[in-house]
């Protein structure tokens, strides 16, 4: 049979070659050719006027042919599938959805294996699971996965005997029962995958990685555009058409995007980020898109010596101690539907340089520079000959405006060397003429807050929430402007001193 053949495209221009270049000669882009399919000639039966073809099937005008009335359209109850962690199905709305296709990104060795075959074990005691294992061998996964099952809670309680070590091949205790439907193939083939997709029809296939697996018919190598766009095309076909879960691991680039074509992203229903600082054991799972729930859910676990815990109370990871200390603010922030308290820290120290350095970690600088503006503009604080550098407690990444004013509220404190009375949180964005705005979710937001023992909040006039809050237990300090709320939030006027 002849092997098809493939040309080259532009992706700027749109201009075709049949050999690869460095450089378009249509348009001048570097880098811009990628490989494709070249189509299969056109069935003549299946391009016919369409003219001619409704009067050889005496088709009636206005007749649909294979549409049908929405109406008329069956409904289906959704029946999703728990991942087994609680973390997890949070972010995907609810658990996995039958033929769904599931991307999750990140960096190398931040946990994807760890986290997809962790649930993978949860999902095999009632669903059956196909794990496709395309860039590690059967006995590497085989090795972590017994590494699993000794931190799974079917372990011989303190003070009973131990059972005797298992001779070669044989199961250990807990995994006949774990693994009766998990299926493993250490194959990077893709005819080989989804001929064993079709054989078995499990309700959960894992690919680990997409970027490792090559379609034979292009030549190219695994990972470029071409091979990861027809690889995924096919893998949706089969898993539409079974009714498959599929859960793709993607790598990323050195710029963090996801690595690939981006109809990847549009192809699959659902992308999720795993991403945590390296310095750190918590990692944070975040839906970009997702097509069956919300978008910017938060899922929160730690690194263990025996792989991912669920952190059922994540706000404890991003608070400072107990002892509060001066140029500190707390704030809750909102990540999808889950409130986070969250401590913010500035230091305001004199320039030693003619430009005065800003630096924020967790907060984007430009709202750093902003909110500095603000202050120097509306309370008169000579800001712009200071240093000022900002960061978030626990390595969150921060990005809703709401934190604004817990951010002003850590530069005056730490420029006038203040210490926020203890159990106040601030909420609120601020806007360029020194008033605030409301927030959205702030009862969730107080609620939290009270959960955690805080008694006074201090918030965007206007609310409404005083019997709410107070219900909670809260203090509401309801301000127009950042002055008033530094006021309220401080106990002095930061515009006293102005030298």
């Amino acid at each position: 049979m002849a092997k098809p053949s493939t040309f080259f495209v532009c992706t700027s221009c749109g201009a075709q070659a049949r050999q690869f270049f460095g450089k378009c000669a249509s348009c001048g882009s570097w880098n811009t050719l990628v490989e494709q399919k070249a189509a299969p000639a056109a069935d003549s039966r299946r391009r016919r006027p369409v003219a001619e073809a409704a009067a050889a099937e005496a088709v009636v005008a206005g007749q649909p042919r294979r549409s049908e009335p929405i109406q008329a359209v069956g409904e289906r109850a959704l029946q999703r599938l728990s991942s087994g962690y609680g973390e997890f199905d949070r972010v995907l709305g609810g658990g996995l959805v039958p033929g769904s296709l599931v991307l999750v990104g990140g960096d190398p060795g931040i946990g994807k294996s760890t986290l997809l075959l962790q649930s993978a074990r949860a999902m095999a005691g009632r669903a059956s699971v196909l794990y496709v294992s395309a860039e590690e061998s059967a006995q590497q996964v085989k090795l972590r996965w017994r590494r699993l099952a000794e931190a799974s809670p079917a372990q011989p309680e303190a003070g009973q005997p131990e059972a005797g070590e298992p001779e070669a091949g044989e199961p250990e205790a807990g995994e006949s029962k774990a693994g009766a439907d998990f299926q493993l193939l250490a194959e990077t083939d893709l005819e080989l995958v989804l001929q064993e997709l079709e054989a078995l029809r499990p309700a959960v296939a894992i690919i680990d990685s997409i970027q490792a697996l090559h379609d034979a018919e292009l030549g190219s190598a695994p990972g470029s555009v071409s091979q990861v766009r027809e690889c995924a095309a096919a893998l949706a076909r089969i898993a539409k058409r079974q009714d498959t879960a599929l859960l793709l691991v993607g790598h990323v680039t050195k710029e963090g995007a996801l690595a690939g074509p981006k109809v990847l992203e549009h192809l699959v229903d659902a992308v999720l980020t795993f991403e945590g600082d390296r310095f750190a054991s918590h990692r944070l799972l975040r839906a970009v898109k997702n097509r069956f729930g919300a978008t910017h859910e938060l899922g929160v676990f730690e690194m263990r010596d025996r792989g991912l815990a669920e952190v059922t109370n994540p706000s404890e990871l991003f608070l400072g101690g107990d002892e509060p200390s001066a140029g500190t603010a707390t704030i809750v922030a909102c990540e999808g539907t889950r409130p986070l308290v969250v401590e913010m820290q500035a230091l305001v120290s004199t320039t030693s340089y003619a430009s005065p350095r800003r630096s924020a970690t967790g907060i984007a600088v430009n709202r750093l520079h902003q909110i500095l503006a603000v202050l120097e503009k509306h309370l008169g604080l000579p800001l712009s000959r200071f240093d000022c550098y900002l960061a978030v407690a626990g390595g969150l990444e921060v990005e809703e405006p709401a934190a604004d004013l817990g951010v002003a509220a850590a530069v005056v404190a730490s420029y006038r060397d203040l210490t926020l009375p203890p159990g106040t949180v601030l909420v609120g964005e601020l806007g360029l003429g020194g008033q605030l705005r409301p927030v959205g979710q702030l009862e969730l937001r107080l609620q939290e807050a009270a959960r955690l023992g805080f008694t006074r909040a201090v918030v965007p006039r206007g609310t409404g929430l005083a019997k709410a809050a107070a219900g909670f237990g809260l203090q509401l300090l309801e301000a127009g402007g950042v002055a008033e709320a530094l006021v309220a939030a401080l106990g002095v006027n930061p515009a006293d001193d102005r030298g």
